[in-house]
């Protein structure tokens, strides 16, 4: 997951785990968004490139509100991992789609590691930004409209709402050429969705929630 800083804040990730992996069949996808920021607060901390286990967390964080393939929250993904004293490499532990039972032996071998997480002041894009400005942040959106599921390019504008049902990783910010501000995201839904699996999603909205909500619910990985 090499890191280059284009311009100020911009992080453009060419990614051990490319967005190609498509999630099918399951709701993973709040196991997708925390293992996306734990990945790349441990290249950012320790400069290895590590591609981490979304398949640990669907076996092994089955209690309270995260239900393995039924979906979860990504403070409880991000909990876990703490508890549990890091995650094993997908390497180790490969996703297999479906929920499996918790395998000890690969869940004790640890590739990396987070003291905690936090969680953003909520409807606050600036508190947003100034955390995207340092690292990868897991955050949750509405993306149950036919112009979020469809987008292929560009900065997207479109119609979307609030009702949470989807989480996804900011990874940047940017301006387009024509002076439209923008978070660049990172999907699970395949290289062959949007931007080669990324989207542009327009920055500074008049809505407090942000577009699609994506100022809401948002958290990162501490180390």
């Amino acid at each position: 997951m090499t890191l280059k800083k284009r311009f100020v804040a911009f992080w453009v990730y060419e990614a051990a785990k490319p967005p190609s992996i498509f999630r099918q069949g399951v709701n993973v996808v709040g196991a997708f968004s925390a293992v996306a920021a734990t990945e790349g607060i441990t290249q950012l901390t320790t400069g290895k490139l590590i591609s981490l286990s979304e398949q640990e967390l669907v076996d092994c964080d089955v209690n309270g509100e995260d239900q393995g393939c039924e979906g979860g929250l990504m403070d409880n993904a991000f909990e876990f991992i703490n508890q549990n004293h890091g995650l094993s490499t997908e390497a180790k532990y490969p996703y297999t789609g479906v929920d499996g039972t918790c395998n000890a032996q690969k869940e004790a071998s640890h590739a990396a590691s987070i003291t905690g997480h936090e969680d953003l002041p909520a409807n606050s894009e600036s508190a947003l930004l100034k955390v995207v400005a340092n690292q990868p942040i897991s955050v949750a959106i509405d993306a149950s409209g036919s112009n979020f599921q469809f987008y292929s390019s560009g900065v997207f504008t479109g119609t979307c709402g609030t009702s949470l049902d989807h989480g996804v990783t900011a990874i940047g910010y940017g301006v387009s050429d024509d002076g439209t501000r923008y978070w660049l995201v990172k999907n699970s839904w395949g290289a062959q969705w949007g931007e080669e699996g990324y989207i542009r999603m327009q920055r500074d909205v008049a809505e407090k929630e942000g577009l699609c909500g994506i100022a809401m619910a948002a958290s990162y990985p501490t180390t």
